[in-house]
């Protein structure tokens, strides 16, 4: 069959390849320069490996993608970085039970309550009689106010805003239970590991079309249309299938003949975006080594993410590379602002992380993506779009289809292997 995929990003790299591998003819069409979808990398020509524009990494039970990885000879490295939190202007480590028994500003009873609570959820297999709940009414009953307050209202806030109080329970379940003390990463960042998977799709006969965005899809005699504009150039491609890895608004958008009770239906799911400053500096940042730091203070900052903690400063010409996360819908004002306007509203906690960091500034980075995060409320098992659409021999694989999983390359790339097996045995 010939089949068209819409998106480079994990999930149509893999059922670009898995499709392939099956002798399927296969064509991707992507509006970006380059493959890797929200894990698209960049790279400085001082640096030997790229880096991502938004913050990714394996977990070590991350299977799917791992055993991609070897399928295509791709080397993946795992290393056990530092988790922590910062609470009233300090750091503290919180990446283990041990952590959470020590965790100071919580008495020896809550300290108790938020390890219970927390084993709970990770060693509890059950998921599916947790998403009828929402996640802040458990996680104050469990771990009790001071632990919420504390901890967790000010994560859920800074990933989820507004949103916050529609969070299932099994949204927060999945984070726990997921969790892995060592994390993996791709040798070379996530933009090589999209190329390797490139690559071996094009010895199987593969094309990719970058810079070429899809205009319209039209399923016409049972064929599947695809209208794409790559710079001036308007041209009409014909597949037997095809495969849509976009975002559910933006299929909405390109597929004009969806009927209009699907689009009631779907419409109804939403997301945030994400907003990544990236800070190229001489020095290190969190000198104590952290990895991953969640923001537990009033600020708008929610993580800083010190890249050169976990890989190798080598890697990027000596350098300390640092994210600084937030979330927010495109409509919110913070979504508008400039890289400069970002480091200041961010400056106060940076500078009680480290005074001297302004000094070490070598370069600032910006990267936004419109939509990052699905916002997974309960019974969101009722709501997920099914791979098939109501448009013959059209098919969609997108991450407000990862459930009860949170989104992730993982099970991006789970998305495209499930609708290429699904399709290859048409």
């Amino acid at each position: 069959m010939k089949i068209g995929i819409i998106g480079a990003g994990f999930s149509g790299l893999a059922s670009a390849y898995y499709l392939a591998k099956k002798s399927h003819e296969v064509e991707v069409f992507e509006k970006d320069l380059q493959p890797g979808g929200l894990a698209v990398g960049f790279k400085n020509s001082k640096w030997e490996w790229s880096l991502e524009h938004h913050y990714h990494h394996f977990f070590t039970n991350d299977k799917v993608i791992l055993a991609l990885c070897k399928e295509v000879n791709h080397q993946v490295i795992i290393t056990h970085p530092k988790t922590s939190v910062y609470v009233n202007g300090k750091q503290h480590q919180l990446d283990s039970p041990m952590s959470v028994l020590r965790f100071s500003h919580l008495s020896p009873l809550n300290r108790f309550r938020m390890a219970a609570s927390l084993a709970f959820l990770r060693y509890n297999p059950f998921w599916k009689m947790l998403e009828n709940y929402h996640a802040i009414p458990y996680l104050k009953k469990s771990m009790g106010q001071t632990a919420y307050s504390l901890l967790w209202e000010p994560q859920l806030n800074g990933k989820f805003g507004d949103y916050k109080k529609d969070i299932s329970l099994a949204w927060f379940w999945a984070r726990i239970k997921k969790r892995t003390a060592s994390l993996a990463y791709p040798k070379g960042g996530f933009l090589s590991l999209a190329k390797t998977i490139e690559t071996n799709t094009k010895k199987r006969g593969g094309k990719f079309h970058y810079n070429s965005q899809i205009i319209l899809l039209e399923v016409v005699n049972n064929k599947v249309q695809l209208i794409t504009k790559t710079g001036d150039k308007v041209q009409k491609h014909i597949f037997d299938k095809a495969i849509v890895t976009l975002p559910t608004p933006l299929f909405f958008k390109i597929a004009k003949k969806l009927p209009d009770q699907y689009i009631s239906r779907y419409q109804k799911l939403t997301g945030i975006g994400a907003i990544n400053l990236i800070l190229r500096l001489s020095k290190k940042l969190m000198t104590d080594d952290t990895y991953w730091l969640s923001v537990c203070d009033s600020n708008p900052l929610m993580a800083v993410v010190e890249h050169t903690n976990f890989m190798d400063k080598k890697n990027f010409n000596n350098e300390h590379i640092v994210y600084l996360g937030k979330y927010a819908a495109p409509t919110d004002p913070f979504f508008q602002k400039s890289k400069e306007e970002l480091l200041e509203e961010y400056d106060p906690i940076l500078k009680r992380i480290n005074p001297e960091y302004k000094k070490n500034i070598l370069s600032i980075e910006i990267f936004k993506a419109p939509f990052a995060q699905p916002i997974i409320p309960p019974n969101y098992s009722q709501m997920i779009p099914p791979f098939k659409t109501p448009l013959k021999n059209v098919y969609l694989a997108n991450i407000q289809q990862v459930y009860p999983w949170d989104r992730g390359t993982n099970y991006a790339v789970e998305l495209g292997k499930k609708v290429a097996e699904m399709i290859d045995k048409k």
